[in-house]
């Protein structure tokens, strides 16, 4: 059977590949220097005792019936994405007590992050303190030096720049504390896991610091030396490059002296990136704003955070190609009983219904355009 290209391509096919062809011949070079890019498609007949299930559920028949792809891969650190708007609109189980789950998130009955001096373990080089936060030792530990940042406020989605300053201003000071413990401890990693889709175990605000040693975590030095690579054989920065087309194609910003990119390839639903040279307050404040934006316009409620950091003190590897790297993404509905990541995104590559477009629009409008 030949195929039959849909005549509806989703929004985000139309509008990143008419992009895509507006770049000049050097530009092009560069994209297909890092990326590939592969349209699909895929059919499938379904009953017509199903065709009023695929109406409620997908609004099209005929757009169930031919469907477009969107495949690209990054080539230099093996990461990829496949889009197909679509799968927003696929059945989920869900829990429809939507009131519940608030006073889920917001009952404080029974939970010790609200006492952590009495509630929680200390480390060994003892507790930092900052004004909005307190750390304490994890008691089920990522690593042998696994803390975590208590905000003071129960209620994990209440943002703010002095907040969020302030947790990172705790963080430098437990990974200075940290290392002096052990001083063979130099490489740390800074991490956000916000509500039960996320993976968090407690729903009080609270982020998460590790530092480890002899080399940084597994995938943080992957991606140090696929990169490495690429910037000693095009003598070239991987995220300068990367950052370059994401503004080409317009899915990217700079504020100050932070770099932001909605991914072409993301991880999962609504992936950022956020590039800087410093751990500071602007980064703070770009952060901060990020996930004010993304819950206020995007409807994000749950997401994970990650900051990559270079060592604390100087190590046998190169690093002066490897900027700060924040990302950032959404773990889908509270309501949700069907998990957002199965064998695809664990084994092979991901799968994305969400435009970057959408993503990037609204966090341009906010932080750019309406500042």
């Amino acid at each position: 059977m030949t195929a039959q290209r849909n005549n509806v391509q989703s929004s985000f096919t139309t509008k990143f590949l008419l992009n895509l062809k507006s770049l000049s011949k050097e530009d092009k070079k560069l994209f297909d220097r890092i990326y590939k890019v592969k349209e699909e498609i895929g059919e499938l007949v379904p009953p017509k005792e199903m065709e009023s299930f695929i109406i409620s559920n997908f609004g099209n028949v005929e757009e169930v019936k031919h469907q477009d792809f969107l495949k690209i891969t990054d080539k230099i650190i093996y990461e990829g994405s496949l889009f197909n708007e679509l799968r927003l609109k696929r059945p989920q189980v869900k829990d429809k007590n939507f009131e519940t789950i608030l006073d889920r998130v917001m009952n404080k009955n029974d939970c010790i992050f609200e006492n952590p001096l009495t509630g929680t373990p200390a480390d060994i080089f003892g507790r930092v303190k900052g004004k909005y936060c307190i750390t304490c030792s994890n008691l089920a530990k990522y690593d042998g030096l696994h803390g975590i940042i208590i905000f003071d406020e129960h209620n994990p989605l209440l943002f703010s720049r002095r907040r969020v300053r302030d947790y990172f201003h705790v963080a430098k000071k437990w990974f200075i504390k940290a290392h002096k413990l052990n001083t063979n401890a130099i490489y740390p990693f800074y991490t956000w896991n916000c509500l039960w889709p996320s993976g968090a175990s407690m729903i009080h605000g609270h982020s998460q610091v590790e530092i480890t040693e002899e080399m940084p975590y597994s995938r943080i030095e992957q991606l140090r030396h696929l990169t490495l690579n690429y910037q000693e054989r095009y003598r070239s920065n991987y995220f300068d490059d990367i950052y370059y087309l994401h503004e080409k194609l317009k899915l990217g910003f700079t504020r100050g002296n932070v770099k932001f990119l909605s991914k072409i390839t993301p991880i999962k639903e609504k992936e950022v990136m956020i590039l800087s040279h410093k751990f500071d307050d602007e980064l703070a404040d770009m952060v901060s704003d990020t996930l004010n934006t993304m819950k206020e316009r995007l409807n994000v409620m749950s997401f994970n955070l990650s900051v990559v950091l270079p060592p604390i003190k100087p190590s046998v590897e190169m690093w002066n190609h490897m900027p700060i790297i924040v990302r950032i993404v959404d773990r889908g509905k509270l309501s949700n009983q069907t998990a957002d990541v199965g064998a695809m995104e664990l084994y092979a590559q991901s799968v994305i219904g969400t435009s970057p477009y959408a993503v990037y629009t609204e966090l341009k409008k906010a932080l750019i355009d309406n500042k």
